[in-house]
């Protein structure tokens, strides 16, 4: 079986043509204004200053603003949530990013929650889970909203599939079940506490890694002809999935790097795009 790609870096270099041409019309029309993201970081840890900084180049590569804005490790969560208000306020910005994780003083909860729903690009807020989770409009969260542009740039079948999802973390797992739901899949949601993990995951016509943990999910447990969908990176390009034994023998699957990872980041930009296409059109 020749597995089909599902290639996600290329992917992100198609749409960000497309998202030029956008910020280019919108620019002409608003008199020189672009979409603007606003990114915060707290503290300076340096994977998460590293994912900041490649989404401030995303933003420039189509021609659109980004605002860093950098606040030191002691930051409380009052202090935090005043500057959330500012950017809410602010009519420039279009999006607000605040770069996971937060120092643990910090309640990131409320602060994700405080960012205004129009500004949620990240799909990361309490009222913007639920209104996508009820079909309602809203930004979906940018890791499985991005996986779900992957599966339909690449016309793979989702209705009355059984997709497996192994993770439940609140801005990615549980996205992910509730947008695939949405396609009309049969999902099922594995989690620290399932049982017989291997079995359900034998029984998945796709199959999203989302646990954090390397290689997690054994080749042998996934069946023959199902769509891999790999949402993890690790150091020494591993995912969550154990890819090397399963590229011979599925339908289709993201690799690691180049798979999930590039479009998570065009997603984020994109629902900027069209956030401020809303305001500045």
């Amino acid at each position: 079986m020749s597995a089909l790609v599902l290639d996600g870096k290329a992917l992100a270099a198609q749409w960000e043509q497309q998202l030029t041409e956008r910020v280019d019309a919108l620019r002409a029309k608003s008199g020189g204004k672009t979409p603007i993201l606003a990114t915060i970081l707290v503290g300076a840890d340096p994977a998460s200053a590293t994912y900041v900084k490649m989404k401030g180049n995303a933003c420039r590569r189509i021609g659109m603003e980004s605002l860093a804005v950098e606040m030191n490790a002691e930051t409380t969560t009052e202090e935090l949530l005043a500057r959330i208000e500012q950017l809410n306020d602010d009519p420039n910005v279009h999006g607000i990013l605040l770069q996971h994780p937060v120092p643990p003083q910090v309640d990131e909860r409320a602060c994700f929650d405080a960012i205004a729903l129009s500004k949620d690009v990240d799909g990361v807020t309490c009222l913007g889970y639920g209104r996508m989770a009820m079909g309602e409009e809203a930004y979906g969260c940018a890791t499985p909203k991005g996986i779900m542009r992957i599966l339909e740039h690449y016309k793979i079948e989702i209705e009355g599939k059984h997709a497996v999802v192994v993770g439940r973390s609140p801005i990615l797992g549980k996205p992910m079940s509730a947008m695939l739901l949405e396609a009309n899949a049969t999902v099922t949601t594995c989690h620290s506490r399932t049982q017989n993990l291997a079995e359900l995951v034998r029984q998945a016509d796709i199959i999203v890694g989302a646990v954090g943990k390397p290689e997690f999910i054994k080749s042998d447990w996934i069946k023959d002809g199902a769509v891999v969908v790999d949402a993890g990176y690790h150091p020494g390009g591993l995912g969550d999935i154990e890819l090397a034994g399963v590229k011979d023998r599925c339908a289709a699957y993201t690799p690691v790097p180049g798979g999930v990872g590039p479009m998570t980041i065009n997603t984020l930009i994109f629902q900027t795009v069209a956030s401020g296409e809303k305001s500045l059109a």
